[in-house]
């Protein structure tokens, strides 16, 4: 029997695409009513937010979360199609006719690949749009209820002064950052790398407008001077909008292409990089960590049927699957504090995925 190589590419595709089609719809259903419950819990007794605005939250909200277990679909995908294909015998026919299993386990970790540079690419912006969106929407609703806003702190600089900005309450008002009761620090950089205070100034208002704050009802104040007042003050900002929400925003709203900027965002304004650094780094691992789910589905699931067992394996599977998930999350939360290298933190998962795999398939094709 002689099995044509690209009909036996196109049958797999196919398989894994119908596989990792059903796996996407059931996550996808559930990740849509879990937010929707947790949102309504939230405001379902607010008369400013009916159903339809609680639609548009959650439709705002889960392709990040989705997105998040992508993970899970490509391990229940290829469990489903693997298994299904076991079931049926078509592993054991291709099997007879010579063909290995890493012949027809290579076309679904290619699209695995695939699929994961388009989340990367594609997705990821369009998600982290989205989260925006509804960080932007959440807090307009919370506005709407309390006006008083929270005390937030700000950094910007560059390698001549740096500012540390608090401010008492923040809120959007027609997209623009507004700040009130505003301080800000403003120290030099020294030759040596240090930091001298130069001035303090206190404003009523702060407005962030493009390249700069305009500062309402100012009163300026220098060491050794006594201190000046002044109705309005503009001083240069680095900020804009959206750089100045992602200072106290998760590392999952950036988006993939921003990230660059926004480490050299923060590495300019003395904050720790560190998890913005680790998120590109998990970014660039997902296609690996894809593959890697995709193999280990594999490799769960080749168990000739009639030796029984094929249930408890796929369910080894799925464990070592959530295992895998919660060791991705703690090296993600060992990178983000600096204990292991953000580059380690983000690539050891995928790494441990796609050799688990590999190992399993090589003791069950080879022995």
């Amino acid at each position: 029997m002689r099995v044509a190589p690209g009909s036996l590419d196109r049958y797999v595709l196919t398989e894994s695409l119908a596989g990792l089609a059903q796996a996407m719809g059931i996550i996808s259903s559930m990740v849509l009513m879990i937010s929707f419950v947790d949102l309504s819990r939230q405001y379902g007794g607010r008369a400013d937010v009916g159903f339809l605005r609680l639609v548009e939250l959650v439709l705002l909200q889960a392709p990040s979360v989705i997105l998040l277990l992508l993970p899970f679909v490509f391990l229940f995908g290829g469990l489903s199609t693997f298994v299904a294909l076991n079931r049926r015998s078509e592993l054991t026919a291709m099997r007879a006719a010579g063909v290995s299993a890493w012949r027809f386990i290579l076309p679904a970790a290619g699209m695995a690949v695939f699929i994961g540079i388009v989340d990367v690419t594609a997705l990821n912006p369009l998600a982290a749009g989205l989260n925006g969106h509804f960080e932007d929407a959440k807090t307009a609703i919370n506005q709407g209820f309390n006006r008083s806003g929270s005390p937030i702190w700000l950094r910007q600089g560059d390698e001549h002064t740096q500012i540390v900005i608090h401010a008492d309450r923040h809120d959007m008002v027609g997209g623009i950052v507004r700040l009130q009761h505003v301080s800000l620090y403003l120290q030099n950089v020294t030759p040596q790398g240090g930091l001298q205070f130069s001035r303090r100034i206190d404003a009523a208002e702060a407005l962030l407008g493009p390249g700069y704050w305009r500062l309402n009802e100012v009163r300026e104040t220098t060491p050794g001077a006594g201190s000046v007042r002044s109705e309005v003050l503009s001083i240069p900002s680095s900020l804009d909008r959206r750089t100045a929400m992602e200072k106290f925003a998760a590392r999952d709203s950036v988006s993939f292409w921003r990230l660059p900027h926004t480490i050299r965002r923060a590495d300019a304004a003395g904050f720790s990089s560190a998890p913005y650094r680790l998120r590109f780094f998990q970014l660039l691992a997902t296609p690996l960590l894809f593959a890697g789910m995709t193999v280990l589905a594999a490799a769960f699931s080749l168990r000739l049927t009639r030796l029984g067992g094929v249930a408890g394996l796929a369910a080894a599977g799925v464990t070592l699957g959530f295992v895998i998930f919660f060791f991705d999350r703690l090296c993600g939360a060992l990178g983000a504090a600096e204990v292991v290298p953000p580059l380690v933190g983000a690539w050891a998962p995928p790494a441990a995925a796609m050799l688990a795999g590999c190992t399993l398939l090589c003791y069950t094709e080879d022995g």
